[in-house]
């Protein structure tokens, strides 16, 4: 029987993004709690910012037609601190200000204090010619009244909670969390901890994938329910996805999604609902599966599936290109591309392979990419000792010197 052809990456991810219609819910939360939320609706400006022009340097704030030469001499008439409105500044006044503090009527100019020279008993002269305009932080300059600073389908880092901040916005309204459950499946599992290493049987091993994938879905903003592990068990496993997809959007698994006669994710899925991608062009993660999980309640709706391969590097490359895009898409984020910058590679990879490769790499102090020396599915040191990968196109060597396409973890994982 002739298999299927692999579906490449470019051919997998739009139809799996079909399939991520975002959740209904809105949650409101603090500005201080929604780091990594995605916003649900936009934030308009109640004010401007800054609300009054201010000054941007330590000084004296001044007509400019009083300082048209240098050496201009001036009577200083009150003093302005940041969180104070001063009075009107008259012909040949100068008032005494500082950073942040606001403009007075009739001033407008700044001298930064450096170039000024205090006089006995209250006068200063300025030292240089002053253009209008000087140093002067105008309304509305970063912030204007009505306009829209951030809007529905950003994901808020910590400059957008400052932004909103500063236009007084205690809440945000965003997204619901998806909520993901999470389990692995193999008789080889032990958790760490249960067993001590010299006390592990022939065979086992311990499950690391749970860990990170635990630790990646809640860096995306998941609420994770973790199931544990799961016996290579047909009935098992049916039963597992059953009881998961009752209250959650998603179900995570990693390993079981091969071919072997031990791999029962596949007929489990297609039991209870539908297998929509299978097999892939990508190495390493060729073993991915994503389908739908029919809940008991024919109006709930279906529970989306998503099969991780079991091998750690595998399951750690697959979650980034594929899980990662997919979650946040569910929470109505408007762009899930990731940044792909040209690097030089330090080293050579002369074994091209018919699929699409992600080689784990760092980079180095000549601003180049070292390559890790093994590339197999299972050395997860490689994850740690790298900084992002290379996606190399199917069938394509690499000669050191050659520019490649470089991936950066930093950003895949923020």
């Amino acid at each position: 029987m002739t298999r299927p052809a692999l579906l490449s990456l470019d051919e997998a991810l739009p139809q799996l993004l079909a399939h991520a219609k975002p959740l209904s819910g809105v949650q409101r939360v603090s500005t201080f709690e929604a780091d990594g939320r995605v916003l649900a609706q936009d934030v308009t400006a109640g004010l401007q910012v800054p609300p009054q022009d201010n000054s941007s340097m330590d000084g004296y704030a001044v007509r400019a037609s009083d300082c048209l030469q240098a050496g201009a001499l001036l009577r200083v008439t009150q003093r302005i601190p940041a969180g104070t409105q001063g009075a009107p500044l008259g012909v040949g006044e100068a008032a005494r200000i500082f950073t942040g503090a606001p403009i007075p009527e009739g001033a407008d100019a700044v001298v930064m204090q450096e170039d000024c020279e205090p006089m006995e008993p209250s006068y200063v002269k300025v030292l240089k010619p002053t253009p209008a305009g000087q140093w002067i932080r105008r309304s509305g300059e970063d912030v204007t009244l009505g306009s829209k600073v951030l809007l529905t389908g950003d994901r808020l880092t910590p400059a957008s909670l400052g932004l909103a901040a500063s236009i007084g916005m205690a809440q945000l309204h965003v997204a619901a969390r998806p909520r993901v459950a999470l389990f692995s499946t193999g008789d080889e599992l032990v958790m760490p901890g249960d067993v001590a290493p010299q006390d592990m049987a022939a065979g086992s091993i311990y499950n690391s994938n749970r860990f990170f994938l635990r630790a990646m879905l809640q860096r995306l903003g998941c609420k994770v329910t973790d199931l544990g592990i799961v016996p290579d068990q047909r009935e098992a496993t049916v039963q597992a996805l059953r009881d998961a997809a009752a209250g959650h959007d998603l179900v995570l698994t990693s390993g079981g999604v091969s071919v072997g006669e031990e791999d029962h994710i596949k007929p489990a899925v297609q039991a209870l609902g539908t297998l929509n991608l299978w097999q892939l062009a990508i190495k390493p993660g060729k073993p991915f599966a994503y389908g739908q999980v029919n809940r008991a309640d024919p109006t709930a709706g279906v529970c989306h599936f998503m099969g991780l391969p079991g091998n750690p590097v595998s399951s750690f490359v697959t979650f980034l290109l594929l899980v990662r895009p997919f979650v946040l898409a569910l929470q109505g984020l408007k762009n899930t591309d990731i940044t792909r910058t040209a690097q030089t590679a330090n080293f050579d990879w002369l074994r091209a392979d018919k699929r699409r490769e992600f080689l784990r790499v760092k980079r180095n102090a000549q601003g180049g990419l070292d390559l890790f020396a093994n590339q197999s599915s299972g050395v997860l040191t490689s994850a740690v000792w790298g900084d992002g990968v290379v996606d190399n196109p199917a069938g394509q060597t690499i000669a050191k010197g050659d520019t490649v396409q470089f991936i950066s973890f930093a950003e895949w994982l923020s």
